[in-house]
């Protein structure tokens, strides 16, 4: 009998635990806002170039002839084509695309001008930097015009998502709502409130929080992702909270039982 009744307070204690307040999610990403307009400037900044980024670079001139210019598009160091864009679906990395790599040291070798230094310029910088060569002090083309892609710009969504895993983005740019859209959205159960982003920026690490609720959300500087970020989204209280009560009606599954037996023990015994 006193088996019995240390089972019944057992049970009952579980369920008082299970019982905790509800706290309410979150389920919109940017709180309601009398105006339409929220800002009235858009700053996008141009994504700077980084080690082991995978560049196409291909020139044109206003020759009419094609051949004056393949020259410059020829096969960079490791017989890698400069003009190629082509690239797997889904894919990230230099197997699936050709282009110039950038080494260790933030250069990148290319044809009849040797080694260029190319870390932490933008695209339309070595742009610059290409068509001046081209022109000045003598001119080896004619109105040159340079275009410059990333091949390998991707982003990685970890956590509460859909569909975590890394994100190839052919555009080279995107925003974080935008990843999080293309990793199948953020479930009632992740946190929405308290995102991190782990960026590495010259060789230094750092994680920053944006508040995907917010009004301000576009006023971060983790709005705007950058290559090789990690967004990490978080699982809510109430997850746990789910997973502590299904651990909590296992065990009163178990008393119950034991309870059970005690009682066809007593009568029969």
């Amino acid at each position: 009998m006193q088996l019995l009744r240390l089972t019944i307070l057992i049970l009952l204690a579980t369920y008082i635990a299970s019982c905790g307040p509800q706290r309410k999610v979150s389920i919109n990403y940017i709180d309601a806002s009398d105006s339409t307009v929220l800002n009235d400037t858009v700053k996008i900044s141009e994504i700077k170039i980084q080690k082991s980024d995978l560049l196409s670079i291909q020139v044109y001139s206003s020759a009419l002839d094609a051949s004056v210019d393949a020259p410059y598009n020829l096969l960079a160091s490791g017989g890698a084509s400069t003009g190629s864009t082509s690239s797997s679906s889904g894919s990230s990395g230099a197997s699936a695309a050709t282009g110039f790599l950038v080494d260790e040291n933030g250069n990148i070798e290319y044809p009849r001008f040797g080694t260029l230094h190319v870390d932490g310029l933008t695209k339309s910088q070595l742009a610059e930097i290409i068509k001046s060569k081209l022109t000045t002090p003598i001119e080896l083309l004619k109105n040159p015009s340079v275009i410059i892609r990333f091949l390998n710009f991707k982003v990685t969504v970890l956590g509460e998502v859909s569909r975590p895993g890394p994100i190839t983005i052919p555009t080279g740019h995107i925003t974080i709502l935008e990843a999080i859209g293309l990793a199948g959205d953020i479930p009632l159960t992740g946190k929405k409130n308290n995102v991190r982003v782990l960026r590495e920026i010259d060789g230094k690490r750092e994680v920053g929080y944006i508040d995907l609720t917010s009004k301000k959300l576009f006023d971060s500087p983790y709005y705007n992702l950058l290559q090789n970020d990690v967004v990490m989204v978080e699982v809510t209280k109430a997850k746990l909270r789910q997973s502590d009560q299904r651990t909590l009606q296992r065990i009163t599954t178990v008393l119950g039982i034991i309870t059970s037996l005690t009682l066809i023990y007593n009568i029969f015994k």
